[in-house]
């Protein structure tokens, strides 16, 4: 019997052919962009596999956001650490907006 679901591989490649109008319609600059997004599930290709997941663009958004949420956060440290340096105290205020977000 055949699989019911394809590799995430293949997965991936279908779903980054469906976008093809889409990606055709952006500007050149933007398409570079939009090729380097579709780039970085390719990173969580394992991960991605494990998900099993019937519609194969939520694996691939996932990976996306999980990417950009690393990318935040170590933004964020950087910032930290640079005010450190600077001698910057952060206030009060940005202390509550930090326990709003659940970052690391």
């Amino acid at each position: 019997m055949g699989r019911t679901i394809p590799s995430f591989r293949l997965a991936l490649e279908m779903e980054e052919r469906e976008w093809t109008p889409f990606r055709n319609a952006l500007d050149k600059k933007d398409r570079k962009k939009f090729d380097d997004m579709f780039d970085i599930p390719r990173l969580y290709t394992s991960a991605c596999s494990y998900a099993v997941q019937p519609v194969r663009l939520y694996p691939i958004l996932m990976s996306i956001l999980l990417h950009c949420y690393k990318q935040l956060v170590d933004c964020i440290s950087q910032v930290r650490q640079m005010m450190v340096v600077v001698g910057i105290e952060e206030e009060e205020e940005e202390e509550k907006e930090e326990e709003a977000l659940p970052l690391p």
